[in-house]
C-alpha cells in the first residue's frame, strides 16, 4: 500500500506546488494573468478530459500498469521543463503532466479498492486520502522553498525525481493485479451505470468537498486580507484547513470499518459541517477565518474517505477504475465550479453572498439524501448494486 500513498501524495504535491508558485520567480514563462489562468486551467482540463478513459483503460490491461506508465510519464513531463528552460516547453509540460496524472490517479485509487477487502475499504482510503492532504498541505510551502532557492526548474527538477522514485517503488513492491473478465458495455449501460443514485450520491458529495476546500483554500486569504490580516495568519488558516483533512480521513476510515460510523451518515454529516464552515467564513477577523478553515477541513476530511470506500463496495471489481475515473471527474467538476460559483455571485454581490450560496448548496445535499433512502435502498457493502 505503502507506493500508492506514495502516488497519491505525488499528485497532490505536484498540483499544488506548482499552481501556488507558477508565477514567482517565472516573469519570462508567466507574463500575465491570463498566461497564469491558461497553464493553471491546462493542468485541470487535462484531467477532466482524461481520468475516466485512463480509468477504463486500467480495467481493460490492469491498473498496475496504467499507474506505472502514468508515474513514468509524469517524470518525464517534468524533466522537459527542467532541462529545457523555455516558456513553450513550460505548456508542454503542465499538459503532460496534467495527462500523466490522469493516467496514475485514479489507477490508484482502484489499486487501493482491489488490494483491500470490504471491511477495510475505509481504512484504507483513509490512510489514502491522509497522505494527499499531506501533499497538498506541504505543495505550497515546500514548493515556495524550492522556487525561492532554484526557480521554476528546481521545483520541476524535485518533481521528477519523486515521480520516479515512486514509479520504481511501485514495480518492485504493488502486486500484479489482472484485470477481471467483463461483461460486454454499451454507452446505454455506462450511462445507466453513471446516473444510478449509488454512483451519484457519493461522487455528488465527493464534488461538493472538493468544492468547499477549494474556495477555503482560494477565497479565505482573500476575506482574511480584507479583514487586515497579514500573510502569515491567512496562510496558518489553510494550513488549519488542510491539517483538519488530513487528521480526520484516517479516523473516519476506521470508524466506517468498526461499524461505528454509516457512510450515508457520515456523508450528511460532512456536508452540513463544510456548510457551517462557508457560513463562518461570513463572520469578520481571525475567529471566522479559523473557524470557517477548520469546519472545512473537518468536512471534507469525513466525506472524501466515505465516498470513495462507498464507490469501491458498490461497484463491480472488474468495473474499479471507470468508476474510480468518473469519480475524479466529479472531484475536478466541483474543484472549478465551487470557485467559479463564489467568484460569480461575489462579482455581483460581496464575497459574503457567495460562501452563503455555496453553504446553502451544500446543505441541501443532506436533505436530498434523506429523500432519495425513501425510494431507493443503498446497495450491500461489498456487492455490486444491481
Amino acid at each position: 500500500m505503502w507506493p500508492l500513498y506514495a502516488a497519491g501524495f505525488t499528485t497532490a504535491f505536484g498540483a499544488h506546488s506548482i499552481a501556488a508558485n507558477l508565477g514567482a520567480l517565472s516573469d519570462d514563462a508567466v507574463t500575465s494573468l491570463m498566461v497564469l489562468g491558461g497553464l493553471l486551467a491546462l493542468y485541470d482540463g487535462a484531467e477532466v478530459l482524461l481520468k475516466p478513459l485512463f480509468g477504463t483503460l486500467a480495467d481493460r490491461i490492469g491498473a498496475r500498469p496504467v499507474l506505472l506508465g502514468g508515474l513514468i510519464a509524469f517524470a518525464a513531463a517534468s524533466a522537459v521543463y527542467a532541462l529545457a528552460d523555455s516558456p513553450g516547453w513550460l505548456w508542454a509540460a503542465r499538459l503532460g503532466q496534467g495527462a500523466a496524472a490522469s493516467a496514475f490517479s485514479p489507477s490508484a485509487s482502484a489499486l487501493v479498492a482491489r488490494l483491500n477487502p470490504a471491511a477495510k475499504q475505509g481504512r484504507a482510503f483513509g490512510s489514502y486520502g491522509f497522505y494527499k492532504s499531506i501533499g497538498y498541505t506541504l505543495g505550497p510551502l515546500l514548493g515556495g522553498v524550492l522556487v525561492w532557492t532554484g526557480g521554476l526548474r528546481l521545483l520541476f527538477t524535485i518533481l521528477a525525481l519523486l515521480a520516479a522514485a515512486v514509479a520504481a517503488w511501485a514495480a518492485l513492491a504493488v502486486p500484479h493485479v489482472p484485470p477481471l473478465p467483463r461483461a460486454r458495455q454499451t454507452l446505454a449501460d455506462l450511462a445507466k451505470r453513471l446516473t444510478d443514485p449509488v454512483f451519484l450520491r457519493p461522487t455528488a458529495a465527493l464534488a461538493g468537498a472538493t468544492a468547499a476546500l477549494s474556495v477555503g483554500v482560494g477565497f479565505l486569504p482573500v476575506s482574511g486580507a480584507a479583514a487586515g490580516l497579514g500573510t502569515v495568519a491567512t496562510g496558518a488558516a489553510v494550513s488549519v484547513l488542510a491539517a483538519c483533512a488530513a487528521i480526520v480521513q484516517p479516523r473516519t476510515g476506521r470508524a466506517l470499518d468498526s461499524g461505528r460510523l454509516n457512510a450515508r451518515t457520515g456523508i450528511g454529516i460532512g456536508l452540513l459541517t463544510s456548510a457551517a464552515g462557508l457560513a463562518s467564513a461570513m463572520l469578520p477577523g481571525l475567529t471566522g477565518v479559523l473557524l470557517a478553515a477548520a469546519l472545512i477541513g473537518t468536512g471534507t476530511g469525513l466525506i472524501t474517505p466515505l465516498g470513495f470506500a462507498t464507490l469501491a463496495t458498490s461497484t463491480p471489481p472488474e468495473r474499479l477504475g471507470q468508476t474510480m475515473g468518473s469519480a475524479e471527474l466529479g472531484r475536478e467538476l466541483g474543484d472549478a465550479g465551487g470557485p467559479l460559483l463564489v467568484a460569480s455571485i461575489a462579482t455581483l454581490a460581496t464575497l459574503t453572498y457567495g460562501y452563503a450560496a455555496l453553504a446553502l448548496l451544500l446543505a441541501v445535499g443532506p436533505a436530498i439524501l434523506t429523500a432519495t433512502r425513501r425510494r431507493t435502498p443503498p446497495a450491500p457493502m461489498g456487492k455490486p448494486h444491481t
